[in-house]
């Protein structure tokens, strides 16, 4: 070991010009580093970090817009819900309401019918006692006329009347 420092080239030996050389070029070297290649890492990366930041905060903004529209969203089904709730509800009543109509107009027109089926048949027994009341009296009128013809004779009379009700079966 000894042999290291009496030659005087070991590795722990000191070399003050070679000290000085390495401290000048190390202080040029930082010098350099700081005036022409810090300054374009640092904006690189001060660039990057506003991209980052950026990048972060439209994110975000994405992520808000994104549940706003999908609160948006929520809401507009709710109301979709409700209004088709009402429309169901609308419908229901204005079927509810025609079906009504339509049993009550129904049974107007079947109340109508009936009653001018009652006036037709009342008029059909109008027309059929008139009817029966003229062949009566026509058949009175006749049969009168022919006990007059005929002589008061009480055989005559009974055989005349026989004949009478003979003509009305027949005529039936």
């Amino acid at each position: 070991m000894y042999y290291f420092l009496a030659g005087g080239g070991g590795l722990l030996s000191f070399n003050t010009g070679f000290a000085i050389w390495v401290l000048i070029s190390t202080v040029v070297f930082l010098i350099a580093m700081q005036k022409y290649l810090v300054p374009p890492i640092m904006k690189a990366l001060d660039e990057r970090e506003n991209r980052i930041k950026d990048s972060l905060e439209s994110a975000e903004k994405a992520i808000a817009k994104a549940e706003q529209i999908s609160k948006d969203n929520e809401k507009a089904l709710k109301e979709a819900e409700v209004q088709a709730q009402k429309i169901r509800k609308e419908a229901i009543e204005d079927a509810e309401l025609l079906r009504s109509e339509k049993i009550e107009n129904s049974r107007k027109e079947a109340d109508k019918i009936i009653q001018d089926a009652r006036t037709a048949i009342e008029q059909e027994k109008k027309n059929a006692m008139i009817e029966l009341r003229k062949e009566v009296s026509s058949l009175a009128i006749e049969a009168a006329s022919m006990i007059i013809e005929a002589e008061l004779d009480e055989k005559k009379n009974k055989k005349l009347v026989e004949s009478f009700l003979n003509d009305l079966n027949k005529k039936n």
